[in-house]
């Protein structure tokens, strides 16, 4: 069994789509995966939230949401202006750990950063990998901005015990034309690029480029991967092929850290 925590250095990183990609690419190797959203904020009773899109792109059914609230803030924020409780992070550890008993791995994805508060004592997604003794997966974005939020959270980690997993680009904008991925090959697993559905993107700026080294050295090691933008648009057959390009060996894939670095970094 194992448990992989997914955090992100911020909101809308697409930490979501990561998830979905690993929770893909373990699937297709078999064993049993489950993902869990602790606390989902922002989305109504009925609603489809992260775990539908992950549902949908993975082909899963074996997911777990333990809080909802309506408003989009942080779980604590919210619970508190909802009036409903708040998430028990002891009896989510619990949950997981006894799904972990029986399945080859299980996702957890967090509620935007590493340090967002789940109750009014000031749990934190951190805590509760440090708890499971889980390493995190942090979905970073590649735009201008990124060091330092990768920085904090890194440091973060490190100073509460939590192992680094890697860092994954949640959100590379390949050029139209190149949606296949660092492999170049022109195919179009990463966004549609013609007809109708068109995802034209103009490329990496140049903080974006400069960002890959510096990333990797916040790290101390290779990139874990990089999702083209527009990932969460596929198809489940189509999202597969991108999570495979777009991983790393250790995750799944055959994301290739050099290759890309080669091609895009500067």
């Amino acid at each position: 069994m194992s448990i992989l925590v997914v955090t992100g250095t911020g909101t809308e990183v697409g930490k979501t789509v990561v998830t979905a990609a690993v929770a893909a690419l373990a699937a297709a190797r078999g064993g049993g995966v489950a993902v869990v959203k602790p606390a989902q904020t922002g989305v109504g009773p009925g609603e489809p939230g992260d775990l539908a899109e992950v549902a949908r792109l993975a082909g899963l059914c074996d997911t777990h949401e333990y809080a909802r609230y309506p408003d989009p803030l942080s779980p604590a924020a919210a619970a508190r202006i909802s009036g409903l409780p708040p998430l028990s992070l002891a009896q989510t550890a619990r949950n997981i750990r006894k799904l972990a008993l029986d399945r080859a791995l299980v996702l957890v994805e967090g509620a935007g950063g590493l340090l967002v508060r789940y109750d009014e004592d000031g749990a934190t997604l951190a805590d509760l990998a440090r708890e499971l003794g889980a390493p995190a997966l942090v979905v970073a974005d590649p735009a201008l901005g990124t060091l330092n939020h990768t920085a904090l959270t890194l440091e973060s980690m490190a100073l509460r015990g939590v192992d680094l997993a890697g860092i994954v680009l949640g959100s590379w904008p390949y050029p139209s034309g190149r949606a296949g991925g660092a492999d170049g090959d022109g195919s179009d697993a990463g966004g549609r690029t013609d007809g109708p559905d068109a995802i034209p993107w103009d490329g990496p700026d140049l903080a974006m480029r400069c960002n890959l080294r510096d990333l990797e050295t916040l790290a101390a090691r290779p990139l874990a991967g990089a999702l083209p933008a527009g990932a969460g648009r596929l198809d489940a057959a189509e999202f597969l092929l991108a999570a495979g390009a777009g991983l790393a060996p250790t995750l799944g894939g055959t994301f290739d850290a050099a290759r890309f670095r080669a091609e895009w970094g500067r």
